[in-house]
């Protein structure tokens, strides 16, 4: 176990930094959830209900700020070439059964042991540095308010790191944004009780989301929220990294597709990107999801498709600044491979997650170890 490793775990953090490490990941998880509840019309009482409940499950089970996040490529597609609410949960029911069976058969296991340290190296680097440029490109869409974002954010985290930096950000950035705006006009917003709508897919529903939702986003998931999500706790919170074995990863991220999809829910994984989210603004224990959750189960309750109109006054450049510096930490990790784990295969692995994705990276990272390994070609 390093040093970096027992500090993180240190129990002095305040309730508030718990509350600002909960919005960590809010920069992943608005951008895609607000995208598909409008073109796919999805409930936004089941969606955020979801999330909520997953959250405060992945909290308890997991003893750590364990990250809850909506599928990404099943995202894009669904944005792209759009989709019913029925497709929609025939794609998470399905991707719930599949990630069921390959924890409870053990094959996740396997395809973890056989993987070399270098491959996931390059996949964690190649997803940090895709994040940090996800987020400019959210910057860029308000640069001036988007850019103050970032420095401000830099001085707190690097010059005051105690302070709350995601809640001063979020709350203060927002706040400038709406009073440079002249304000806006809101809708009138109804606080009531809101249940979660049923979806019952057809076998037709089931052929567009197995195609088109489920299969591109498998590998995808088996990466970034099995196998690099497992490392990265390792890294980050030692003492209660057991629980994120691969196998419990696959377990609980298909019993809550397959829970929640018939709900009306979306389809959500965990993600290694959004465990550097929570941590890097504050969060250290398992309260940082358990107030996230809350805060997202109440919106989806009290709120139901009301709470889109809330949380689109939040800008997106402050939530791309977010995601900056929480994928500059993810890519960072790798600073603590050893040399034996190969510095050319980790580049080559982390430019293909980059510029294709981390599916075709981890097929390719495999073959070129392989190779390797037979002597055919030399790296480094």
């Amino acid at each position: 176990m390093n040093n970096k490793g027992k500090d993180l775990e240190k129990p002095e953090y305040s309730l508030l930094h718990e509350v600002s490490g909960s919005l960590g990941d809010l920069g992943t998880l608005l951008p895609y959830v607000l995208a598909v509840i409008a073109v796919a019309g999805l409930s936004s009482a089941s969606v955020f209900m979801g999330f909520g409940i997953f959250y405060l499950f992945s909290g308890w089970f997991y003893s750590m700020p364990m990250a809850v996040q909506p599928m990404k490529a099943a995202s894009a597609a669904i944005i792209v070439q759009g989709a019913s609410p029925a497709e929609v949960a025939a794609g998470g029911i399905a991707i719930g059964l599949i990630l069921l069976l390959f924890g409870w058969s053990g094959m996740i296991g396997r395809i973890a042991r056989l993987t070399p340290p270098g491959v996931v190296g390059g996949i964690q680097l190649g997803l940090g540095v895709s994040l940090a440029i996800l987020g400019l490109k959210m910057i860029a869409t308000q640069p001036v308010l988007g850019f103050s974002c970032l420095l401000v954010m830099l001085i707190l985290l690097f010059r005051y790191s105690k302070s709350p930096a995601a809640l001063i950000v979020l709350a203060g950035g927002t706040a400038v944004s709406l009073i440079l705006s002249g304000g806006v006009s809101i809708e009138v917003v109804n606080i009531g009780w809101h249940l979660p709508d049923t979806v019952i897919p057809s076998m037709r529903d089931f052929k567009k989301g197995i195609l088109m939702l489920a299969l591109p986003q498998l590998p995808i998931t088996l990466t970034n929220a099995v196998l690099v999500t497992s490392l990265i706790t390792k890294e980050l919170y030692p003492k209660s990294a057991d629980r994120a074995s691969e196998k419990n990863l696959c377990l609980t991220m298909g019993g809550a597709n397959l829970l929640m999809a018939p709900l009306g829910g979306f389809m959500m994984c965990h993600g290694s990107g959004g465990i550097t989210a929570h941590y890097r603004y504050g969060g250290r224990t398992a309260m940082t999801v358990v107030i996230i959750g809350m805060l997202l189960l109440l919106t989806g309750v009290l709120l139901g498709d009301d709470a889109v109109i809330l949380l689109r006054l939040i800008p997106e450049a402050i939530l791309g600044a977010l995601l900056f510096y929480s994928g500059i930490d993810l890519a960072m990790a790798t600073r603590n491979m050893d040399e034996h784990q190969g510095l050319f295969l980790v580049l080559i692995v982390a430019a293909l997650t980059i510029g294709l994705n981390p599916a075709v990276a981890f097929i390719a990272g495999i073959v070129i170890y392989l190779i390797e390994r037979q002597g055919w070609i030399r790296l480094g």
